[in-house]
Order: structure tokens, then C-alpha cells, then sequence
């Protein structure tokens, strides 16, 4: 096994047998789906699609779209393409904007997906020898699961503490001694903050070398700033309930996202038209899984801005590489007339110094016309030097760069704003 890849063999395959091996498999899932669930055999003859107008794997743009509001309309087990009897393990998104998203899984997609989560580790540098802290939150949510079952696979030891408890988590982090941390990037923040008030070192107590971030949009500056307090490198993780959860994406040692595309074929379309666009322009995220047994998904829109390449990868990877995420369609925020993305307003605020990573930013809508604010809690030593009125300026003149729009930014005293153990919620409504 090469030091670099955990599976050589696929992750290294010349991109000509990769498109090769992904043409059959997308023939056989589709005539798998239209025989096993009448759902999809119903959408494919209502779109006059056939297996044998599937010639090349452009031709996948034949196929009818698949929605998040299609899995609530047929929720919990209406796209099963299995008996439920061989269905053995169930997750479920949070459902906080509606009915739950259900994923069931068979044996063999226990397997792909503990698999993929292997990958997606080792080309993080988990090893053997390390000592991953679980602290994504156990229960219907992939996030915990994913990662242990990967980490397991390898080999490494697994802490399944979840999430919560946050001075719990960092004396069991000092005292088992964890190599690596998984969570939500704004959480590893929070527990850098509670673990500096309880009086530890990050650089001096503890041993993390490796973190494995997912579940919610974060800026590169997010990540620069993660990297300097804890000192460790801080990897990012792509997936979705709807595909199989984290393990979809894998960022190598480069920081590039490797789309594990032998088993989830990509797409960018644009999101109004939903025509297909080119390599390396920007639009939205489609996936197709192509060996999913228990809820296969195809064409599934993920209404995530990314962009896709087919570039070479010095860490020996040929499979396609994905932009990180830019941000939701659905979180795209129009403010007098300029289309205004919560990842842009973070990345701002990371370069004022003085600036802690605890943001909010507040959206009121007066009729038709929305106006946006940003409020921050400075660092400590920043609040206590006082002068906040010169931050919240320089605040204002950086994220005026990005946008060339006006926002007005508040500062609140450090505490103010409340932190999450899961997903930071970025964007309130007043």
C-alpha cells in the first residue's frame, strides 16, 4: 500500500479507465433503480429515458433531476430500492426545514461507505497509531458514524465521545492523549476557547496534530485561524445524508478535494437552467451514486456552489477535484442588488486582526427590501485595550472590499454570542 493512497489501485487509475469503470456502473444503477423501485422507473419513462440511450456518460444529462423536496415526498421509504428486511443501519438528516431526509443502508453499503471514510482519513494522514476524538454528535446524523467507521477500518483508536460537554471533551483530549479531532470547524473553536479558560497550553498540553472538519461552511481565513490556535493541520470533509454521508470528498495532504468518483459521479450545472457546465466553471453541485444498493440517488441536486476539475494532483490522486464550497443556492442572500454569500462575510472578518471567530450576521427584511449587519465578539485582549469603534470600522472597510457594499458591523463584548456544540448558526433573523 502506497504511504500516500489507501486504495493505489482505484485512487490512482488513469482518468480514461476511471470514466470507463464509471460508465458501467451508472448503465447497471440505472437499470437496477428502474426495476427495483417504481418511483424511478416511473420518472425515467416520464422523461423517455431508457438504458440504451445511455451511450456515454455524457448522456447522463437525459435523466430526470432528483430533489430534496422528491425524498420528503416520498419519505421514509419510498426510493428503497431493496427488501427493508436487508436494510440494516438508517440515518436521517435533522429535518429542521421539514420532513427528515432518510438514508437506509445494506451490509455492502456499510461497507462503501466505511471504505470511502477510509480514504478520506488516511489522505489526512490518520494512521494505525492515532487516537481520533470523535466529537460530532452521535444519533440519526452520518457525521459521528462516518468517521468511526472509517477510522476503525484503518485501524486507529476511536474516542466516541460526541458532542457536548465541552470541558469533559478537553480533559478526556488531554488526558487520553488525542491525535487527531472531528467536529464542526466553529466547535473546535469553542473547545480552543474553553480550553484556554481552564487554563491549558493548545500548543504545550496536548498532542493534536490532525483535524478532520465538516457539516458547515467555513473560509479558508476560518482555517488559518483553527491552525494557529490548536497547531495542527485542519482538513476539510465533504458529504451528504443523501449520498451516504461524510466520505463523498477527500482532501489529500495538498488540500485538495478528490471527489471518490468510483462510487459518486459529479456534476456542475448551473443552477437556474440546470444545463450542464464546463470543467472549472461554477454552478451547482449534482451527484450520482453508482453503487449505493439500499437508496440510490440519481442526479441528485445538492444546491452547493462548487466547480469541478480534471487537473493532476501531486499527491497521485487522479480523480476529479472539487472547489471547496462557496455556499448554498439557498443561502445566496441578495442585498441591494449584490448577491451576498455568508462564507465571503466570514473571510472578511478573519483578516481584522482582533476579530475572534464568534460571528453572527443579522438579516431583517422591511417588505420586499432585506438589509444585513454583522455582530462580533473581539478577543479578549482586543476588548480590553478598547477603542472597539476603530475594529468595527476596519471590519466594515474589509468586507466593503469583498462586496462593495456598505454593512454595518457591532461589536458585542466577548460571551455575548451564544456557541454551538454541532453547526454554528451564522445567519439569524430579526
Amino acid at each position: 500500500m502506497s504511504s500516500d493512497l489507501w486504495n493505489p489501485s482505484i485512487e490512482s487509475m488513469p482518468i480514461k479507465e476511471l470514466k470507463v469503470l464509471q460508465l458501467k456502473k451508472l448503465k447497471t444503477m440505472i437499470k437496477y433503480v428502474s426495476k427495483n423501485n417504481k418511483y424511478y422507473n416511473q420518472k425515467l419513462k416520464e422523461a423517455k429515458v431508457n438504458l440504451a440511450d445511455i451511450k456515454s456518460l455524457r448522456d447522463i444529462e437525459k435523466l430526470p433531476f432528483l430533489t430534496k423536496q422528491d425524498l420528503r415526498a416520498y419519505y421514509p421509504f419510498g426510493l428503497v430500492c431493496t427488501q427493508l428486511d436487508d436494510v440494516v443501519e438508517v440515518h436521517a438528516s435533522s429535518g429542521t426545514t421539514g420532513k427528515p431526509v432518510v438514508g437506509p443502508y445494506t451490509r455492502n453499503d456499510v461497507e462503501i461507505w466505511g471504505e470511502v471514510m477510509a480514504r478520506s482519513l488516511w489522505a489526512n494522514g490518520i494512521r494505525q497509531n492515532d487516537i481520533l476524538q470523535n466529537s460530532y454528535g452521535y444519533g440519526l446524523f452520518t457525521g459521528a458514524h462516518g468517521f468511526e467507521k472509517g477510522a476503525q477500518k484503518i485501524g486507529a483508536m476511536v474516542i466516541t465521545i460526541s458532542s457536548g460537554n465541552t470541558k469533559r471533551q478537553i480533559n478526556v483530549m488531554k488526558d487520553f492523549g488525542s491525535t487527531a479531532l472531528a467536529c464542526t470547524p466553529s466547535y473546535s473553536m469553542h473547545m480552543g476557547e474553553v480550553a484556554e479558560e481552564m487554563g491549558f497550553d493548545l500548543h504545550k498540553d496536548f498532542n493534536l496534530k490532525i483535524g478532520c472538519f465538516g457539516a458547515e461552511a467555513w473560509s479558508e481565513e476560518m482555517r488559518s485561524s483553527i491552525e494557529r490556535r490548536w497547531n495542527i493541520v485542519a482538513h476539510e470533509h465533504y458529504g451528504l445524508t443523501e449520498i451516504i454521508g461524510p466520505g463523498v470528498v477527500s482532501e489529500c495532504k495538498y488540500k485538495k478535494l478528490h471527489v471518490n468518483a468510483d462510487h459518486f459521479y459529479p456534476e456542475i450545472i448551473d443552477p437556474q437552467t440546470g444545463e450542464s457546465l464546463n470543467p472549472g466553471e461554477e454552478g451547482e453541485l449534482v451527484f450520482t451514486t453508482l453503487t449505493k444498493e439500499a437508496f440510490p440517488a440519481i442526479r441528485f441536486r445538492t444546491r452547493d456552489l462548487s466547480s469541478l476539475s480534471e487537473e493532476p494532483c501531486d499527491c497521485g490522486r487522479t480523480f476529479p477535484i472539487q472547489s471547496r464550497i462557496k455556499g448554498r443556492s439557498d443561502d445566496m442572500m441578495k442585498v441591494k442588488g449584490v448577491i451576498v454569500f455568508p462564507s465571503q462575510i466570514e473571510a472578511a472578518l478573519m483578516k481584522v486582526d482582533g476579530i475572534s471567530d464568534i460571528y453572527q450576521i443579522v438579516k431583517t427584511k422591511r417588505g420586499d427590501i432585506t438589509s444585513l449587519s454583522v455582530e462580533f465578539e473581539p478577543t479578549e485582549e482586543r476588548y480590553k485595550y478598547g477603542h472597539l469603534d476603530d475594529l468595527e470600522k476596519k471590519a466594515e472597510d474589509e468586507i466593503y472590499s469583498v462586496l462593495n457594499l456598505h454593512v454595518p458591523v457591532n461589536f458585542l463584548p466577548p460571551k455575548t454570542i451564544p456557541r454551538s456544540t454541532g453547526k454554528a448558526k451564522r445567519v439569524i433573523e430579526r
